[in-house]
């Protein structure tokens, strides 16, 4: 299917995008905010529109942080949200394998304390947590000890990402009806000065090459994430409009669900890159772009004006 056409968000149309949608979909790093900051007028663009009826949530791919931890960063930069807005992969991880994967017993866990907590409140075991240094010869290696009850291996950021992880895993997913899920596949973290450090997706990569396994991915632009706040909340996608920076994950999960999109500038994607996109097959669809900071301003004053 051929994109539809990239266009430019202009005051007219800013004001027939608001009355056409009933909740606002953000992602959050390099679209709300930058490192410890709020990216100016951002505070205010969401503030207003759920002053006037819309509903906001705020999607990321980050799996370091749980729901709570979220929703205290958003309050100290000035944001009106609660934790049941925050829809991150840490939270949704355990979703999918609490209600989709139907996991009751135990998970190996490559990833963060955020989805150890998020694994727990949904009453599932999580193992793996923290630094795990290699000892032996390769035969011990193939050998290392395993958890008879683990049913799944979860892959999210892991600072602590070593080669006995990486073996560990493969050995739980030899056994065929171990389930394999990733939070996502963000190959690289944008950091401020043009500066980037690996992703999660570097990681689950070379999970997937050594089980020689493909894994389920929940996070953007999968499906899941989306239906997990569909489900919780009854939303229509033919009201709902994703914000974000990048083509690959925020602007496709829009295109994959249905919603209108609308790409900002502030972050990861670039006008040449949503035109390059335009220009090709790729069934990303791309409804609007502009600067964020013209959003900012456009959306904070046609929100006040259209009071829903």
């Amino acid at each position: 299917m051929a994109a539809s056409k990239c266009t430019r968000l202009s005051e007219a149309l800013t004001g027939q995008l608001l009355e056409s949608v009933d909740s606002v979909l953000f992602d959050c790093d390099g679209v709300i905010w930058r490192g410890d900051q709020a990216i100016p007028g951002a505070p205010e663009v969401i503030n207003t529109l759920k002053k006037h009826g819309k509903r906001v949530f705020f999607v990321t791919n980050n799996s370091t942080k749980t729901r709570k931890m979220y929703a205290d960063k958003l309050g100290k930069l000035g944001f009106n949200a609660t934790e049941e807005e925050v829809f991150g992969t840490a939270y949704c991880s355990a979703i999918y394998l609490k209600n989709v994967c139907k996991v009751e017993g135990k998970v190996y866990l490559i990833g963060s304390n955020a989805m150890r907590q998020e694994l727990e409140k949904m009453g599932v075991q999580p193992l793996g947590v923290g630094p795990d240094p290699i000892s032996g010869v390769q035969i011990d290696w193939a050998n290392v000890p395993l958890d008879q009850e683990v049913q799944a291996v979860l892959v999210g950021f892991d600072e602590h990402f070593s080669y006995m992880k990486l073996n560990r895993a493969l050995q739980y997913l030899c056994n065929p009806h171990c389930q394999f899920v990733g939070t996502n596949t963000d190959t690289r973290l944008p950091l401020e000065g043009g500066k980037a450090v690996p992703g999660t997706g570097c990681l689950l990569r070379a999970v997937e090459t050594a089980a020689q396994r493909q894994a389920q991915v929940v996070g953007k632009p999968s499906n899941f994430m989306f239906d997990c706040m569909a489900s919780q909340f009854g939303l229509n996608p033919d009201r709902c409009l994703m914000i974000g920076d990048r083509l690959d994950t925020d602007i496709m999960l829009g295109s994959n669900c249905g919603l209108k999109t609308l790409l900002t500038l502030t972050g990861v994607s670039t006008v040449a890159d949503a035109e390059a996109n335009q220009k090709s097959d790729c069934p990303h669809r791309q409804r609007m772009v502009t600067p964020g900071v013209s959003v900012s301003m456009k959306f904070s004053r046609r929100c006040n004006d259209h009071h829903t």
